[in-house]
């Protein structure tokens, strides 16, 4: 882990805007739990979608592209032993 100024446009709770001194346009920051519900909705699309319907691929790959972020996410807080903002516990039916 390392300590750097970040150029902060806004602090909007869950789309904060800021700007990491090695790059040329803003980012967006997304908060853990939000990322974790993002890629629950995203299951529930594609589920609801169904594979082989129109559209399912498109889909399909956003869901990866989130979960891949997620992931990522996991890691680095494992890696800092910080623990997860959001139980991964599924939800009982």
């Amino acid at each position: 882990m390392h300590v750097e100024n970040v150029e902060i446009f806004s602090d909007a709770t869950n789309k904060a805007i800021m700007r990491h001194p090695d790059r040329h346009f803003p980012d967006v920051l997304i908060q853990g739990d939000t990322l974790h519900s993002l890629c629950q909705k995203a299951d529930a699309a594609c589920q609801k979608v169904g594979r082989g319907s129109s559209g399912y691929g498109e889909l399909n790959q956003l869901r990866n592209s989130l979960w891949a972020y997620l992931t990522h996410y996991k890691f680095v807080l494992a890696e800092h032993d910080i623990q997860l903002p959001f139980s991964e516990t599924p939800p009982i039916s």
